[in-house]
């Protein structure tokens, strides 16, 4: 959608305001700005005008910001954040910098890897710079472009695109399932498993089930790729995200008994508001292409 720029007031009045939200104070701000205080005071009666609603009122020697005026600065905080970024990226010459991605080290195996061949096919010339980590990255503070992360979707102060399906499936090699091509739920309570410990997700998908997950004949296992490792040697059944086990699946080695039909979680992925550079516009776009199964991949 193309931007209306006449219904845009100022920036000089939106740099005002903004920083007399950030500081509370029409000097601190005028000081900040490298303006008078009451060119300050005029761009922000100016804005209001422009608005039809108060924004600021005064609290004691400095201002506080009306509900109008707390909702107006939470969004231009946003927006010159992201111009900051934007900025520091071109000063840095950051725009030949690989691409920053934020992973588990599971999916980064699994799923990700199978896949990149088709990528360095097609961006010869693009970097990437993979940095896979259990716990969730600040893309701000650690300078990362993107981030793949497995959840609901709704993170505050990101962008998050669906990418791919993560709903629970419980699977197992052929040399542990034979001929059978799915299970019943008292053939599974026999079977010996490899659960995790740090997963209550895994353990409300068993009860759903009708198991115990304390019951089971259980081997605890906390990484997912051990697990996975463990499984397609055929010593128990386990449980996984689909989306880890697909190459597994589609050549042979596991075989899927059961599959959950919860939509959520998934995995998403996240980015900060904002303009992006060329290369990162490019790894989004072909993450996003849905042409990069595991049948392109090879």
């Amino acid at each position: 959608m193309a931007t209306d720029w006449r219904s845009i007031p100022s920036l000089t009045a939106l740099r005002a305001f903004a920083a007399t939200a950030e500081l509370r104070s029409f000097s601190q701000a005028a000081r900040v700005l490298n303006v008078t205080h009451a060119a300050v005071a005029q761009q922000v009666r100016a804005l209001e005008d422009h608005l039809g609603r108060p924004l600021v009122q005064r609290e004691g020697r400095g201002v506080g910001l009306t509900a109008d005026g707390e909702q107006l600065a939470e969004a231009l905080g946003e927006g010159f954040a992201a111009f900051q970024r934007g900025f520091e990226a071109l000063r840095a010459g950051e725009a030949d910098r690989p691409v920053r991605v934020t992973l588990t080290a599971s999916f980064a195996a699994q799923w990700l890897m199978p896949r990149l061949k088709d990528f360095w096919q097609k961006h010869p010339d693009i970097g990437l710079s993979l940095h896979p980590e259990s716990r969730v990255v600040d893309l701000h503070r650690d300078r990362m472009d993107l981030g793949i992360r497995y959840g609901a979707g709704a993170w505050p102060g990101v962008d998050s695109v669906y990418l791919t399906s993560a709903h629970m499936v419980i699977a197992g090699a052929p040399g542990l399932l034979g001929d059978r091509t799915d299970l019943s739920i008292r053939e599974m309570a026999d079977m010996d498993w490899i659960l995790s410990r740090t997963w209550p997700e895994q353990d409300a998908y068993l009860r759903q089930l009708g198991l115990d997950p304390e019951a089971l004949n259980r081997t605890d296992i906390n990484s997912e790729e051990l697990a996975i490792a463990a499984a397609r040697q055929g010593l128990a059944l386990v449980i996984e995200s689909v989306a880890l086990i697909e190459s597994d699946v589609s050549e042979g080695r596991l075989r899927i008994v059961h599959e959950s039909r919860e939509k959520l979680p998934a995995y998403f992925i996240v980015t900060l508001p904002g303009p992006k550079r060329a290369a990162v516009r490019s790894f989004l776009k072909w993450l996003g292409s849905g042409s990069i199964g595991l049948g392109s991949a090879r």
